[in-house]
């Protein structure tokens, strides 16, 4: 009995280092949030070049997650995992001595591959580390590391971005991950290693199905929706009349409520299919979407954030908890980070529209309503996933 609580206890401590991956990359997306319109007014930056910041950004993610899942299936997750947050932490040191827009762009994508890579490879351990309708709540669990990562952002900007500005908060973000990789070392292998090549093309091959295009079309709409809210959300705050200091805390009240989500959903998982969990956070999203682009006053703002917090981060849980049960594990690294990958387009593709739109001026509330039918369209798309198979989790879709 004393050797069962152990291995259990050890697969936590495991499951605990694995989930700062989700930390990490919401801390960078938050700090970019909440820096973009210090670099906007620094460099003077129109809208468009501004959304352009993150969009080049989640370029590297798709590239990171494209190569790095596959990576992890040929060398192993923990080797993988070590090699995407050192590219990270090294990437912020060196993003905090850019000299211009077009220098921070590069680098930008460089800090995207590794962030990008980091996510689906994560995933995928935690996807080897436990078996059933467990793994779908683990997975969503981990996932809500990504509102602890924002919150810490929110208190950095917060305490200091007028101290010591965006350089040093990229600085205080690299030696956090620097922390984790010495963390990271001392995690045990678990995933079969293949030791023969596998091509990508070999991959897709043996798990292409219409399954996958499902897939990949509610991640596209996911990340859409997520990216071009939460990424102007800040800036949104600031055009409504909020001071920046008023706009900091509201988002970080907004960011508490995603806690709650992500704990119903992970207690959903296991009582109902996963994809029954999506679809029902995807259409409280498409809710909160429609409320906040037609709400006026501060607190109506507040409240409609809090709804649209709750319910899409608790969707982008479910999603990353369906995506690696669909696959066997030797190509389960390659095909989460593909189909992580393919849903950042809509990450690329969203705040840039979002920062066109708004210097075109293009209405708030119609924005919005672009969301909430994006939102749907995802819903939609999972729920017409086929049944599980042989290979997949009872409770997986």
């Amino acid at each position: 009995m004393d050797q069962g609580v152990n291995i259990k206890k050890s697969a936590f401590a495991t499951f605990l280092i694995i989930a700062t991956a989700w930390m990490f990359d919401a801390l960078d997306v938050g700090l970019l949030s909440f820096i973009m319109p210090i670099v906007r007014k620094a460099w003077g930056l129109a809208n468009s070049q501004t959304g352009l910041i993150s969009s080049v950004s989640t370029i590297g993610m798709i590239c990171g997650g494209f190569y790095f899942g596959h990576l992890a299936d040929r060398i192993g997750r923990k080797n993988t995992l070590i090699i995407t947050l050192l590219m990270f932490s090294l990437g912020n040191v060196v993003l905090a001595a850019a000299v211009g827009f077009k220098s921070f762009l590069v680098i930008r994508f460089f800090v995207g591959m590794g962030l990008g890579g980091e996510l689906p490879v994560a995933a995928t351990y935690i996807a080897d580390l436990y078996q059933g309708s467990q793994r779908s709540q683990m997975l969503i669990l981990a996932d809500s590391f990504w509102a602890i990562g924002w919150l810490i952002a929110s208190f950095l900007s917060f305490l200091l971005s007028t101290t010591i500005g965006w350089r040093g908060l990229l600085l205080v973000t690299a030696l956090t991950g620097f922390f984790a990789i010495m963390m990271r070392r001392n995690i045990q292998e678990i995933s079969h290693v293949q030791t023969q090549h596998v091509a990508l093309g070999q991959a897709l091959k043996k798990s292409f199905h219409g399954k996958t295009i499902l897939l990949w079309i509610a991640w596209l709409m996911v990340m859409f929706s997520y990216y071009g809210m939460f990424m102007w959300l800040p800036s949104i705050m600031l055009a409504r009349g909020n001071s920046v200091i008023e706009s900091f805390g509201y988002t970080t009240i907004i960011v508490v409520a995603q806690l709650p989500g992500y704990y119903l959903a992970a207690w959903l998982a296991g009582k109902i299919k996963t994809k029954y969990v999506f679809a029902i956070y995807m259409l409280g999203t498409a809710l909160g979407a429609i409320m906040f682009g037609n709400v006026s006053s501060s607190m109506m703002t507040v409240t409609a954030g809090c709804i649209l917090s709750f319910f899409n981060l608790g969707a982008y849980g479910a999603i990353i908890a369906l995506t690696p049960t669909l696959y066997e594990t030797d190509v389960r690294g390659t095909m989460t980070g593909m189909a992580q990958g393919m849903g950042r387009i809509g990450a690329v593709v969203g705040p840039l529209l979002v920062g066109i739109w708004i210097d075109q001026h293009v209405s708030i509330n119609m924005i919005f309503l672009i969301f909430m039918i994006s939102l749907i369209i995802g819903s939609v798309a999972v729920l017409a996933l086929p049944e599980p198979g042989k290979n997949e989790d009872a409770h997986a879709e």
